[in-house]
This record gives C-alpha cells, structure tokens and sequence, in this order.
C-alpha cells in the first residue's frame, strides 16, 4: 500500500521540478546582462519571413539592441496561395484555418532552424524567439461596426509548435494583451519605437510603409502619453494585389507599372471621400477594408469607363503617398520634422518622390540612420516587445499611446 502512494507523489514532484526548472531558466534569461532574441515578423504583403538575430541589455527606456544577423526568406507561391484562403476572407474553409495554424508554426520553426544552421549559432545560444505569427483577419470595431462586439485581430502560427521544434522558448500573440488593456491590437511598433528611438529636442516620424502604411510619432519632449502610433490606409497592399491581377507579377518593381500610366485624378478624388481617412489618430486597418473590391467600387463610380491598368497603378501609388502626407502634415508640430523610411514601400521610387514632394521641410531620411535596417525593423521591434515580456518592469497607471503600458506575448516552453 505504502508503495502505491509513494509512486503518485513521485511523480508529482518530478513534474513539480520540471516546471521550476521552467521558471528557473526564464528567471536566469531575465536577470541576464545580454540576451539573444530572434525576432520574426510575416505581414500582409505575404512575401516571406522577416528573420532578425538581435542582442539585447536592459530593458524599457535603457533598452539597448543590436541586430548580429537578419534574413528575409521568401514564402513559395504554393504557400502564400494557402494563406490567402484565409487571410482576410470573412468566409472560408475553418478546418483549412486550423490546419494552417500548425503549419505556419512548424515551417517558421523550419526557417529558424535554418537559419542558424547557416549562421553557425546553436539554438542553446539564443535565448527566446519572438513570433509575430502571420495576421488573417484583423476585426477593429472602427472596420466590423458591430456595436455589441469588441476590437478583435487573429494571427495563426502557434507558439507551443515554434518552441517544440526549435528548442527555443518562444513569445507569440502579442496583440491580445493590447487588445484586453483596450487598444485595437495594432499598430504596436510604438513600444520598441518609443524604448530605441525617441530622442529629447527632435520630434520623430517612423513611417512603416508595408501592406499598410501605419507611422510612430514621438514628440520632441519625450512625453510617452503624447506619443502613438497609428495606420493611414493603404501602402503595398492594393499595388501588391492588383501586380498579381493585372500584370502576373508579384509587385511593382522600381514603380514601372505606375511610372507608365498617368494619373487619373477623378478616381483619386473618389479614393480619398473614404471615411477611414476622416478618423481621428491612433486609428487601424487592413486589407480587409483596402481590398480589391473596394477599389472596383470606386471605379465604378466613375462616368465613363474603366482606367487602363497602368493609370490605375499610377493612381493607387499617389493614393499610398498622399493618404500617408496628409496624415504626417495633421501631427507635425516643428517647422522641419524627421521622418524615418522603412518596409517594402520605402524601396519604391515614386512613392519616396511623392512624399518629398508633399512634405517640403521634412528631414526625410532611411530607418538605417538610426542604426536599424529598415527592412528588419518590424522583425526587431516584436523582438523588443519579447524583451519586455521577461526583462520588463511594471510600471502602475503609465499610458503609451493611450493605452496602458503592459507586457505583451504569450510565453511557450520547449519542454
């Protein structure tokens, strides 16, 4: 008898013992004067996974990082293809959803593995991994309008899978938390924004210019309830969208497309009577609102026939740049702001042209200057919001953005 009450106890203390070794090591990772952190980042353009090695100290406003190595690895046509059933469709095939959540996990974990197999650095190495998670339907009150029902956002590619498969404790879904302390769930670069890059005397603009083009305004003073961040439509997604539809390609490389049409500024009119445009900051969106068929609804609206598919591109690429000048010109309060350039958009001459040209007076610089490649960025800021989680402090009733300042992201342990 006595035997078979020892053997229950026993292995209860063998699991008690494993999950303080748990504990213990996400202790040691906190108390750690430099910790590695893989950030990764996939957005609504789909082009692949942004993959960023970064070394960490500190924490909060002495957040220090550098990035060791980044990678972009490229999403085959097959996948993108089994994503796009679901991204930001309201009707679609549920188990097809299930499914992809572990299958984004396992072929992230893949890319990851991958990737330090060629950087010559053991998993044992690198302290947690970041995961983003790839977004298929983002649900804002602003965008669904159901009065009943709260702000919402779903990104799939589960953390348990990731952290199974790379050996690495992985942080992931960072936008319930922001969605539970009563934020939209996005934009959430302000946090790694405001921690790496807010300077005291020059008052910031980081423009992300991605699917959607969303910017980070940090004051001259440093004041963090005066900062956020927020979307103002659309950047590469209807660009993107409409390479495919039109042209079989996968964007609009150098701005070709648009360079060759002209544009038509009855349409462009038509654009901007958007309500979205309207609303006041912080505000988001997605391509669940800036979809095609939004753009063949205003086309319709037109007197007489359909624009040639290059004046369409030249059109849809002064809509990007103009939506995201006259959102900057409505914040700015010193006679020559800085605005900082990065995501996919920031590679695309007439955009950049627009911009310049709309916003005379403004230091317009790459994100690069500022010691973080623009293309990694994204991918080093969820690596931020990673830092926080095990390094951060709590700071009672600190607003950022409007929102309180919370630890965001779900811890998964390998064991």
């Amino acid at each position: 008898m006595e035997s078979n009450h020892d053997e229950p106890d026993q292995s209860w203390r063998i699991k008690v013992n494993i999950m303080k070794q748990h504990i213990r090591q996400l202790a040691a990772i906190a108390r750690k004067r430099r910790r590695r952190i893989i950030g990764l980042m996939s957005g609504t353009s789909l082009d692949g996974l942004d993959v960023a090695l970064c070394a960490f100290s500190g924490a909060g406003q002495r957040t220090r990082v550098k990035v060791e190595r980044f990678r972009t690895v490229p999403y085959d046509g097959h996948f993108k293809a089994e994503i796009r059933r679901v991204f930001a469709q309201k009707e679609i095939d549920f188990q097809h959803l299930v499914l992809l959540n572990v299958l984004v996990a396992e072929r992230h974990a893949s890319i990851v593995n991958q990737c330090l197999l060629e950087w010559g650095i053991a998993a044992s190495d690198v302290d947690l991994v970041a995961s983003h998670g790839q977004t298929v339907f983002h649900a804002p009150r602003v965008l669904h309008g159901l009065l009943d029902y709260p702000n919402a956002t779903l990104q799939i590619g589960d953390g348990d899978h990731i952290a199974r498969r790379t050996g690495i404790v992985t942080i992931s879904d960072f936008r319930q938390k922001h969605l539970a302390a009563g934020g939209e769930g996005a934009p959430l670069a302000l946090y790694g924004d405001y921690y790496l890059f807010s300077k005291k005397g020059e008052e910031r603009f980081l423009l992300n210019i991605g699917g959607i083009a969303n910017f980070t305004y940090l004051p001259a003073d440093g004041n963090p309830a005066k900062a956020f961040a927020t979307d103002t439509g659309p950047g590469n997604t209807l660009l993107d969208a409409f390479a495919r539809a039109l042209f079989d390609v996968p964007f609009d490389e150098e701005a070709l497309l648009a360079k060759a049409g002209r544009v038509d500024e009855r349409l462009l009119d038509i654009f901007k009577t958007e309500p979205f445009f309207a609303k006041p900051f912080p505000k988001t969106t997605g391509p669940e609102l800036f979809s095609t068929r939004w753009v063949e609804a205003a086309v319709r609206q037109l007197p007489k026939g359909n624009p040639n598919p290059y004046d369409l591109f030249a059109t849809l690429t002064r809509l990007t740049a103009d939506t995201i000048a006259d959102a900057l010109s409505s914040v700015a309060h010193q006679d020559e702001p800085s605005l900082y350039l990065s995501g996919g958009g920031a590679h695309n001459p007439l955009i950049v042209q627009y911009l310049k040209n709309n916003l005379r007076g403004w230091k317009i610089r790459p994100m690069r200057v500022l010691g973080v490649d623009g293309d990694a960025k994204e991918a080093v800021l969820f690596a931020v919001l990673a830092n926080e989680s095990v390094a951060g402090e709590a700071m009672q009733g600190a607003v950022l953005g409007g929102v309180p300042l919370v630890g965001m992201g779900k811890i998964s342990l390998p064991g």
